[in-house]
């Protein structure tokens, strides 16, 4: 048996073709099916072979989201290197946002980092990129902070708890915030940075799993761009 496919987008006929040469008569059923068949001495029918035909027509991809690709009525703009919010900055995400700013210094800057407990590389990454504004989501753990920046000449403030966090995402000076805060706990800074007008770099799945049919509607009327930050998102993002 032989199968003959063409581009899937170009298909017009699948033909299933028995190879077997033979001079038995064909005999058309529905659906557009043949079927070659012999009858025997016994006045029985033995089926040979088929052959199967299906129409497609060949049409363009058609958008994802139809209307959402449309230019910036207002692009955002700012002096010099484009300021940077990091959400969950010593989580897998955020290090590796870090690191990426760290080679490009000259194109970015850190204006506000938020984090959750881990205050020893929370105050090396506060060191490194001296952003303007620290949260830190373990209130327990703000004097260890505090202590650990004892020496840093240009102390950022610090604010703790959710509250500290959603005021790290809507950091004024903020162009683009990347969430990269694990679980729910990502959704409602997320929601403030929209609100606020900041660009979404996404690497928390919750934001659209959870909050997507609030999300997108939020995203639009407040006319900012989404960027996928991981893998996953990135995957539904070339959907």
């Amino acid at each position: 048996m032989a199968l003959n496919l063409v581009s899937p987008t170009e298909i017009k006929a699948l033909s299933f073709l028995d190879t077997t040469r033979s001079n038995h008569r064909l005999r058309k059923l529905s659906s557009g099916i043949w079927s070659k068949t012999k009858r025997n001495k016994d006045n029985g029918t033995a089926t040979f072979g088929r052959r199967v035909k299906c129409s497609g027509q060949a049409s363009p991809p058609a958008s994802a989201w139809p209307g959402r690709a449309v230019a910036e009525s207002r692009p955002k703009t700012w002096e010099g290197r484009k300021p940077i919010t990091v959400l969950g900055s010593t989580g897998s995400i955020g290090t590796q946002t870090l690191d990426i700013i760290a080679e490009h210094e000259d194109k970015f800057r850190v204006v506000a980092l938020a984090a959750g407990s881990n205050v020893t590389l929370l105050a090396d990454q506060v060191k490194r990129f001296k952003p303007q504004l620290v949260a830190i989501r373990n209130e327990s753990l703000v004097d260890e902070l505090k202590e650990a920046l004892a020496n840093v000449e240009e102390k950022p403030e610090i604010m703790t708890g959710e509250q500290g966090v959603i005021e790290a995402a809507r950091h004024p000076d903020a162009a683009t915030v990347v969430t990269g805060i694990v679980g729910c706990a990502g959704l409602k800074p997320t929601v403030t940075a929209i609100e606020a007008g900041k660009d979404i770099a996404l690497a928390n799945k919750e934001t659209m799993i959870a909050g997507g049919p609030f999300i997108l509607p939020l995203a639009h009327k407040h006319n900012i761009k989404f960027l996928p930050a991981d893998s996953e998102h990135f995957a539904v993002f070339q959907v």
